[in-house]
């Protein structure tokens, strides 16, 4: 998931355990499936009689593939694992710390919603974990890392804003030897730093045949490609979703390629650039210069759905009919696949966040627990874009990419985009005919 503006850098938002959910104010509206998995939480914590009444260090068998949108069999497997690493402590044990609110309704839709489930289902008490939204700001991010760790957190969960920050936090958690989970976003620092995020390489993988396949499908002539990537200048993702779709459609696993590449298919690409801060509006702009430059763009490579968005009101307004002019991306929102219906989109890729917030859930108890995290859940590593010496381990989860043929089976069965919610931007008579209800 791309950066997006920081519209607002000064408002801080605090919420201690589950109670953030119960502030329906402030959160806003969660899927069903999380609202179920938070009832489920909160029946499944009050039991005396839970195996965690004794502990244990005995870390449950998980892989990547144990996490389902019924957060509570898998994370309550964690109790006994949980009640051993937190010997029952009244005082702040892992602190979580989310990036804004504006680049993506995912933080306060999903990803805090089910971080409160499984932490509750795991067995963690309101007063062992919190989770913060720093706002778009850099240094309300910071301060909640600190606030985090004088309070007695041992782990910390972090979404980065950009790099610089995600630096800076990894510094201060080495110097007070502090276990630090980079969340989604990847943070090159620290001597105890891990990874939960879906393959990032996979991702843009999926982008690449996912726009091949569209090309062919669209029958579009002699494809003149233009890429607009995401924000390369503050997110290693981007660069990682770039290596991943340049390496399936132009046979070079790199962040950049040069104007005139061709490759085996006959298509060759026109341009390529980047959105600075993955800022959607920048990006529309860098796209209608590129097109009025080279009315003959007939595919596009975008890296996420806010970009592709950008660029179909470009070329909307500049008559483009439906399957005339691929364009592509991941995320999965509303707006996605609303245009994937209408025919302006050729697919998204989706990343269930129920999966991420388990994941990192689990490792985190695990490490709290001084144990070591089984292979099959830290199944990976991730490398550093600027610099392939520097790795770290993580757990990398499975994208899905996601067309008109199973939009209905992935994000709507699992309340991730409601059928209205689409419907409401497709239109009733496009849902209808594309099976989406």
């Amino acid at each position: 998931m791309g950066l997006g503006n920081r519209s607002e850098g000064g408002r801080r938002s605090r919420s201690q355990g589950g109670g953030t959910f119960r502030r329906s104010g402030r959160v806003g509206w969660v899927s069903l499936a999380a609202v179920a998995s938070l009832i489920a939480a909160g029946c499944g914590s009050s039991s005396s009689s839970s195996p965690a009444a004794s502990g244990s260090n005995t870390i449950p068998t998980v892989s990547i593939s144990s996490f389902t949108v019924n957060i509570g069999p898998t994370m309550s497997r964690f109790k006994a694992l949980t009640h051993f690493a937190t010997k029952g402590a009244t005082s702040l044990q892992v602190g979580v710390i989310l990036p804004d609110t504006t680049s993506s309704t995912r933080y306060v839709n999903f990803d805090q919603p089910y971080l409160n489930a499984a932490f509750a289902d795991a067995g963690y008490t309101q007063a062992q974990y919190r989770i913060d939204n720093a706002q778009g700001s850099d240094q309300t991010q910071l301060n909640d890392a600190t606030a985090d760790i004088n309070l007695g957190a041992k782990v910390l969960i972090v979404d980065p804003l950009d790099g610089p920050t995600g630096e800076a936090i990894a510094k201060l958690a080495q110097s007070k030897g502090v276990i630090l989970i980079a969340y989604d976003r990847a943070i090159f620092a620290g001597n105890k730093t891990y990874y939960v995020s879906f393959d990032n390489e996979h991702v843009g993988e999926l982008i690449g045949h996912g726009f091949q396949s569209c090309v062919s499908a669209w029958k579009i002539s002699k494809p003149q490609v233009y890429v607009l990537n995401g924000g390369q200048d503050t997110d290693p993702n981007a660069i990682s979703f770039a290596e991943g779709y340049n390496k399936v459609v132009w046979g070079q696993s790199a962040k950049t390629v040069s104007a005139g590449a061709t490759n085996s298919l006959g298509f060759k690409l026109v341009a390529e650039n980047f959105a600075p801060g993955w800022d959607n509006t920048k990006g529309g702009t860098i796209f209608q210069q590129a097109y009025t430059a080279n009315p003959k763009i007939n595919a596009t490579i975008e890296a996420n759905d806010g970009l592709a968005n950008s660029v179909i009101t470009v070329l909307k307004g500049a008559g483009v009919k439906p399957n005339s002019v691929p364009t592509t991306g991941q995320d999965a929102t509303a707006q996605g696949m609303a245009w994937i219906l209408e025919g302006y989109q050729c697919g998204s890729v989706y990343k269930a966040v129920y999966k991420e917030a388990q994941d990192a859930v689990a490792l985190g108890t695990i490490l709290l627990a001084g144990g070591k995290p089984p292979a099959a859940l830290l199944n990976g590593k991730t490398v550093d874009p600027a610099n392939s010496s520097i790795t770290e381990p993580a757990s990398l989860l499975t994208p899905v990419w996601v067309t008109q043929a199973n939009m209905e089976s992935t994000v709507v069965a699992d309340g991730f985009d409601t059928a209205t919610a689409i419907c409401t931007i497709a239109g009733a008579s496009v849902c209808a005919k594309a099976g989406i209800h």
